[in-house]
């Protein structure tokens, strides 16, 4: 009994050995579908950002799939809730990759998710790519080597810290910032780095630095230590929960002063938190303006409003964008095999999109433009594109 018992025990090791050997043997074999993993936040604090990437990432592949989809297979997608959280990413990320023997995983929509995500991407060889982890250091590790397997189709939060420092500066004239930070946030002390750099070397002054956390309510206390700093505009890099309430409780404490940020801000729930007036004179870095009036916009705002009933905001077309990407590396790399395709997106030149056109240069990241947008009685208005240097 006992060698029997060995025996079995043996060849489970064995088995969870080669389950768990580190590659995604996902091919085209004989399916006629081509599956794609989605790892995006769907509930939890930020699930704006992963319900409207997966709206425009549906919208794509239910066009590419109508045309035939790509070498001659249908695009099949596997969507899950990483609810927020940088373990649960990492748990979906690691189902996608094992179990669903996906040949790509796109998402998350944040930079710490899809940090938390990508060493499991690495490890199966199967290619991840994020169309909103705006951190520096998402393909790229500690040690400055590009991750294989990671890409990214947004800009970095160095471009988007460096274009508000030269906005507030030379567009605005503003010659004191006040810097408020969420410190627990990889995303807002990215962005606060690159604007401190630029701002100061242009000869702006940081009359104070204070910082909150994330999921915070009760702002009045660093705001009052901002107003009596003095500033004529402050840095706000952080994401729109807190960034809202951030906002009307500082026009309630009399700071009315242009407050200045990032993408995170792009939701719809940023004018319902802070309320619309209060946002006059707020001015954000954004990926994409539906006031756009090229044909790739106009034409797909139309779609976009046909499905879903309503306007599409940056994360949908960054989504769509993203589909599309994907279904264009599939095709060139000839073969929906994970290693392929990840050969492909690497040499992506010129691919044009909703939010502009993107080649994909050495670190895996894009070379694109950024657009900086204004708050006008809670709705975006376009101020001006702001092209890499």
């Amino acid at each position: 009994m006992r060698k029997k018992i060995s025996i079995l025990l043996a060849a489970l090791f064995v088995t969870g050995s080669l389950a768990g050997c580190g590659k995604n043997t996902a091919t085209s074999g004989k399916s006629d579908t081509i599956k794609v993993g989605l790892n995006y936040e769907l509930s939890g604090p930020v699930a704006t950002y992963g319900q409207s990437l997966t709206d425009g990432i549906t919208l794509a592949v239910e066009e590419i799939n109508k045309n035939g989809g790509v070498l001659g297979k249908q695009i099949e997608t596997v969507k899950v809730d990483n609810k927020s959280e940088n373990a649960e990413s990492a748990n979906v990320a690691t189902k996608l990759a094992t179990r669903d023997k996906v040949v790509a995983i796109l998402g998350a929509a944040t930079s710490g998710n899809t940090k938390a995500a990508a060493p499991i991407a690495v490890q199966n060889k199967v290619p991840l790519i994020s169309a909103s982890a705006t951190a520096d250091d998402v393909t790229v590790d500690s040690n400055g080597k590009v991750r294989e397997y990671v890409f990214k189709t947004c800009f970095s939060d160095s471009f988007q810290g460096v274009g508000m420092a030269n906005f507030a500066y030379n567009d605005l004239g503003k010659k004191n910032v006040a810097l408020l930070v969420d410190s627990t946030s990889d995303y807002s002390k990215g962005l606060t780095k690159s604007f401190k750099e630029t701002y100061t070397k242009l000869g702006g002054q940081i009359v104070t630095e204070q910082a909150y956390q994330a999921k915070e309510t009760d702002f009045k206390a660093v705001l009052t230590k901002i107003k009596g700093a003095n500033p004529d505009v402050i840095f706000l890099p952080g994401y729109y929960e807190e960034v809202g309430l951030i906002v009307k409780q500082a026009r309630e404490l009399g700071l009315n002063v242009p407050v200045l940020g990032g993408d995170g801000y792009d939701s719809p729930k940023l004018a319902e938190l802070a309320g619309k007036s209060a946002l006059n004179g707020v001015y954000y870095t954004n990926h994409y303006s539906s006031k756009d009036t090229s044909a790739e916009v106009v034409k797909f705002r139309e779609v976009f409003k046909a499905k879903y009933n309503k306007e599409p905001d940056a994360f949908n077309a960054l989504g769509y964008d993203l589909a599309y990407l994907l279904a264009d590396a599939t095709k060139r790399s000839g073969e929906a095999n994970p290693e392929k395709i990840k050969d492909a997106l690497a040499a992506t030149k010129e691919f044009k999109g909703v939010t502009g056109t993107v080649t994909i240069d050495k670190n895996h990241n894009p070379i694109k433009s950024i657009t900086v947008l204004e708050m006008k009685d809670g709705e975006q208005t376009f101020v001006k594109k702001v092209l890499p240097q």
